[in-house]
């Protein structure tokens, strides 16, 4: 008799010590699919975090990389052969081609680390001394080699890794988890499924160019990195996933094989959410539910805040989300608060049952300067409840489009027009609700959409043959 098929995730900075989005996509991903075993692979930025998430009884382990640590090797073996290969690659890698990363993976034994050789061996010392001749001419060799340093200990960290043996091997981005996925299709030879929820790599780079501690050639290797490892996933994944089809257009733009790609959205929970009963208070109130973290842009928010206040003086707002991932973001968004005299009309909530605030809101409001697919629009809609959101990822097309509900990011005028816009006209918006319920059921019932992954799994879909499986 065949043993339940197991299915290894493998997840960067998320689950399960990260809450929302693709945390608590990759939970319910997890309970809605109990007829396969999980293993979960998260990459983490740093050693024991707490968990935020409680594993189902389907889940068989849990492994986590901490991706910035220096670890030593635990096996010695002829180096050379692997250096000269890893030279030419680069070579390659630098021309702007993408050549095969099969060798090499076949001569990486698990367990060790190119760390420390790539800085002893001939030849690894050689590149790295060239490469900063040749692109860091106006900065210091210390400068470029702290960057390096930096940035390939990482990549190191997870070649080194022994993957844990599945049958499927399913990364939720491109990155580092990717680059797992992809040696461990190569080296097991069992299937590799990608999904974006959003475009990896252009996430990192938006962060990059923002930032002023990264600077000159730093700036574009970590760029060229990002983008290098997004290319590696498309090569090796057997499937591409995305959420839209304006974010699988883009995927085919930056280089994936467009016969691999697919659109598989998000799903809620219809019956939970479709089934809140409506429980009007006295007064108007607007709730942003996410993370207090600057994608979700909470400034803008409390900023939209006092201009609607200005303009609807009934109303109430709420924060209604985890505080504690940036705890200085989450006092700076405090001190706004008070500085514009809020206090006794907006509300931090702090991690709390959605369903409990979608009874009673008028307006859900998203001021993200980056999404994907955003649920919380998803469950409003289910629920009843208008949305005014910033123009971003998928939001566009979940809101028809209709620029009465829609700002651009980082303006908070904009933002408290649309909103005016809902206060003044609401009765007459009954319509507009219903359509919205209606399409959600429609299109984003979540068992409809991870029984769509079972199938990959089991390689029951028609439109993928699962490889390796053992079938």
């Amino acid at each position: 008799m065949k043993s339940r098929l197991r299915v290894c995730l493998i997840v960067e900075g998320s689950y399960p010590y990260v809450t929302g989005g693709v945390g608590a996509w990759v939970h319910q991903l997890i309970q809605n699919l109990p007829g396969f075993d999980f293993l979960v692979f998260s990459i983490s930025p740093k050693a024991n975090q707490s968990l935020h998430y409680k594993f189902p009884e389907n889940v068989l382990g849990h492994k986590d990389v901490v991706i910035m640590e220096t670890r030593k090797s635990g096996r010695l073996f002829r180096r050379k052969k692997l250096f000269d290969e890893i030279r030419i690659m680069h070579e390659r890698f630098e021309s702007g081609d993408l050549p095969s990363i099969d060798t090499v993976a076949h001569m990486l034994p698990g367990g060790y680390f190119l760390h420390d050789d790539a800085v002893r061996n001939q030849t690894g010392w050689e590149m790295l001394t060239s490469g900063n001749q040749s692109r860091n001419p106006a900065y210091p060799f210390s400068d470029y080699f702290w960057a390096w340093n930096s940035s390939h200990l990482m990549i190191f960290n997870i070649l080194g890794t022994e993957m844990p043996d599945a049958d499927v091997y399913h990364a939720i981005s491109t990155g580092y988890a990717g680059l797992a996925a992809s040696m461990a299709r190569i080296k097991k030879n069992r299937p590799f499924l990608l999904t974006e929820h959003g475009l990896y790599h252009k996430e990192r780079e938006m962060e990059i160019k923002r930032t002023r501690y990264v600077k000159g050639y730093q700036r574009d290797m970590w760029i060229g990195i990002y983008n290098t490892l997004s290319r590696i996933s498309y090569r090796y994944a057997d499937k591409i996933i995305s959420l839209f089809e304006a974010n699988r257009r883009k995927q085919v733009e930056l280089g994936a094989p467009q016969g691999k790609t697919m659109v598989i959205p998000n799903g809620i929970d219809i019956e939970s959410f479709s089934s809140i009963r409506k429980q009007k208070k006295p007064g108007f109130h607007i709730g942003l539910i996410g993370r207090v973290v600057p994608i979700k842009d909470i400034k803008t928010y409390i900023i939209a805040s006092k201009i609607i206040l200005d303009l609807i003086p009934e109303v109430n707002f709420y924060c209604i989300g985890p505080t504690d991932e940036d705890e200085a973001y989450f006092e700076e968004c405090k001190i706004l608060v008070d500085n514009l005299r809020l206090a006794e009309k907006f509300v931090f909530t702090g991690k709390q049952r959605v369903a409990d605030y979608y009874s009673f809101l008028d307006i859900l409001m998203l001021t993200s300067i980056r999404e994907a697919q955003p649920l919380v629009i998803l469950e409003a809609f289910c629920s009843g409840v208008l949305v005014v959101s910033t123009n971003v990822g998928n939001v566009p097309e979940l809101l028809n489009y209709d620029e009465r509900f829609l700002s651009p990011p980082k303006d908070p005028d904009q933002l408290a027009r649309k909103v005016k816009y809902i206060y003044d006209n609401y009765d007459g918006l009954s319509a507009r609700i219903a359509q919205n319920r209606n399409k959600v059921i429609k299109f984003y019932n979540r068992h409809n959409v991870f029984g769509r992954y079972g199938e990959l799994y089991a390689g029951n879909s028609p439109e993928y043959k699962i490889r390796g499986n053992g079938q």
